[in-house]
């Protein structure tokens, strides 16, 4: 699921050589996300069920960021907003498992094109919820954001699939997470990487034992795959943001899309129709206007 974290740190302006470089690790973790998300999708056709799915792609993860964080885990682990950090956690696990869910029944570019709608999303739940402004503009964002999902979706066509509807409210929680790692500024990017993974992974462990089915010798590969790419694209997309301002970089996420679509095809034989391209040009088209008011706003401009 190529999705993008909203809160960079605060840091000067960095240099043009060090956007490039957020620029590449952005392209590189967004292209290793829908990796893994061909892969998600793989494991559902072989017959996993999503919850084993997720179980193996979290505690793998969380494996890897013990390790890393073994020497100052003491220091790292405690949080200034434990409540706020495990409704992260959760909302990362319904997001993600949302997301395999419905690639069992929906196309990997329907899925995606769907889920793009959470940075919209976000800078609507940040008016509701933190009281940051919003303008007439941004909600004309907003709508024609959702309009392009509701294209994908077409609910009421006879072509509708009713799972498609997963990922939209994958979306949402995707949103609802992104909102709370707003309010838990207080807590350094490690420690909220811990938290999330790690709730994360203790709820996936409440399901995966009443859907665990022995995995076959042939599919440990993509187990192992499914992990380490989710491990590496979370790495290169926190360097990302580091090194690089949030403006410069974050529509470059939208390439998800184009590997989404790429992978589809190669992988599953799936090509998007024309409904699926033009709702997914048009949530875009949304996403990159609200991105170009944030930027205005943040240099003083009127939202």
């Amino acid at each position: 699921m190529a999705t993008l974290q909203p809160e960079p740190l605060p840091a000067a302006r960095p240099k043009a050589s060090q956007q490039s470089l957020g620029i590449l690790a952005l392209l590189g973790s967004v292209f290793l996300f829908t990796l893994m998300d061909a892969t998600g999708k793989h494991l559902t056709q072989a017959g996993y069920h999503p919850g084993q799915i997720v179980w193996c792609r979290m505690a793998l993860n969380l494996g890897i960021i013990l390790l890393v964080l073994a020497p100052r885990l003491r220091r790292v682990v405690r949080s200034a907003s434990p409540l706020l950090q495990v409704g992260r956690g959760l909302t990362q696990l319904a997001s993600i498992g949302l997301f395999f869910t419905a690639l069992q029944f929906i196309g990997l570019a329907e899925a995606t094109a769907i889920m793009d709608i959470n940075p919209v999303l976000i800078t609507l739940g940040a008016a509701l919820f933190l009281g940051e402004s919003i303008g007439p503009r941004r909600i004309a964002g907003i709508t024609v954001a959702l309009a392009g999902a509701m294209i994908v979706i077409r609910p009421g066509a006879g072509v509708f699939q009713p799972a498609a509807l997963l990922p939209l409210l994958g979306a949402v929680s995707y949103a609802a997470g992104a909102i709370m790692t707003r309010m838990v500024r207080g807590d350094g990017i490690a420690t909220s990487i811990l938290w999330s993974t790690g709730v994360a992974t203790i709820g996936a462990s409440l399901v995966a034992p009443f859907v665990w089915q022995p995995i076959a010798p042939g599919d440990i590969w993509a187990f192992v795959a499914l992990g380490l790419f989710g491990t590496l694209a979370q790495a290169l997309l926190i360097r990302a943001f580091a090194m690089a301002e949030a403006g410069a970089i974050a529509p470059f996420g939208y390439t998800g899309l184009i590997w989404a679509a790429l992978w589809g095809w190669l992988f599953f034989g799936a090509v998007p129709d024309g409904w699926t391209v033009t709702g997914a040009c048009i949530i875009v088209a949304a996403g990159l206007y609200v991105w170009a008011r944030e930027a205005q706003a943040t240099h003083g401009s009127k939202p």
